[in-house]
């Protein structure tokens, strides 16, 4: 897909898919391998787990790229009958690989963009050929303004209204600096919404706390801290008057849990509060509650388990069903799950479709 879908010129940079010498699959750029492969299903992480401890081990690899990659996996049409055997109407897709790559290569913007465009290339076709049911979501770097702009109008020219970008600094600046908000009017421009993802992105505590994790993608403590980036991001965007300099912007949280809002909704407005009055004045004038500008402008997406009834009982309607089909960690009944927690379609819309069609303005 990389190759194919990159320009011609930029070919040499694509990522490709190669086994090592133990034959494991991996994601490789160049000679660098940077994601392993696994053959991973809904509700059995522990067979991923066996994978990646024989591929350390250097057992010997006996899967064949197919194994791993069934067609309700890469074939947008065979997704489709997932979808009506789940009962679902539309879905949201992610890059796989997608979320494995952003920084191993960000030492190379050039390397970076050209696989994001091969990746958005191919969503625009995915979104034709599923006449919209499946909805993939661009992937986006803001570290370069005139690529993204011409990124977004393109995405927006093919039906995508929804990118993967990362909560975390650009070119050393938080989201909300103002030299940031010409890419947040491109996104409002171009009638795109942002959302955060698990992804390869810098991580919120310094490097020295993940020191020696046999896993640098996912180590234990950015498991613990899931909703720590999201909740950063969108503070600083909201404290510092970016929500409100852009009104129309609107940002999902996706697969990032969702547990964690109530209480970031009181801290947020509660810190405000104090700083302004150990200060003597508010850190920005603004106009709305900071936590106002949360209900305004975000989603968040709420797993079965997290108890979104108990969630939207204490913060609002804020929430969206999802299944993170098909990882291991993901689910294949996701309507089931959702009845057993105390909630159905027909009960709740805004978490089963209304707050996902108002985020991506459909």
């Amino acid at each position: 897909m990389w190759a194919d879908y990159a320009d011609p010129a930029d070919r040499h940079r694509a990522l490709r898919l190669d086994t090592d010498r133990s034959g494991h699959w991996w994601l490789y750029h160049g000679d660098r391998p940077i994601e392993l492969v696994f053959d991973q299903h809904p509700g059995d992480t522990p067979a991923v787990g066996r994978q990646v401890q024989a591929a350390r081990a250097g057992e010997r690899g006996t899967l064949t790229l197919d194994d791993l990659h069934p067609p309700v996996y890469t074939d947008p049409t065979a997704r489709l009958d997932v979808l009506d055997a789940q009962g679902i109407d539309r879905s949201v897709a992610f890059p796989n690989y997608g979320l494995g790559f952003e920084e191993p290569l960000s030492g190379d913007l050039a390397d970076l963009t050209a696989n994001l465009r091969a990746w958005n290339r191919y969503a625009v076709d995915v979104i034709a050929t599923t006449a919209g049911r499946l909805l993939p979501v661009g992937h986006l770097t803001l570290r370069d303004p005139d690529w993204l702009d011409a990124e977004l109008a393109a995405l927006a020219s093919g039906g995508v209204r929804a990118a993967m970008i990362a909560p975390s600094l650009v070119n050393g600046r938080r989201l909300s600096h103002p030299a940031h908000d010409r890419i947040w009017a491109s996104f409002t421009e171009h009638g795109i919404a942002p959302v955060f993802h698990v992804s390869a992105f810098p991580k919120p505590f310094a490097d020295g706390w993940y020191a020696d994790d046999p896993d640098p993608f996912n180590p234990v403590l950015s498991s613990v801290f899931l909703g720590t980036a999201p909740a950063l991001a969108l503070a600083d965007l909201a404290v510092h008057g970016a929500f409100e300099r852009h009104p129309e912007l609107r940002i999902g949280v996706m697969e990032l849990s969702a547990i964690w809002v109530p209480m970031f909704l009181l801290t947020l407005d509660g810190g405000f509060d104090f700083h302004a009055t150990f200060n003597g004045a508010p850190l920005t004038q603004l106009d709305l509650r900071p936590s106002e500008y949360i209900r305004r402008q975000v989603r968040m997406a709420a797993f079965s388990y997290e108890g979104p009834a108990r969630l939207m009982k204490s913060s609002g309607d804020l929430y969206m069903a999802c299944s993170d089909y098909p990882h291991s960690e993901g689910t294949d009944s996701p309507l089931a799950d959702y009845a057993r927690a105390g909630l159905t379609p027909d009960e709740a819309p805004g978490l089963f479709g209304d707050n996902l069609a108002w985020l991506l303005q459909l």
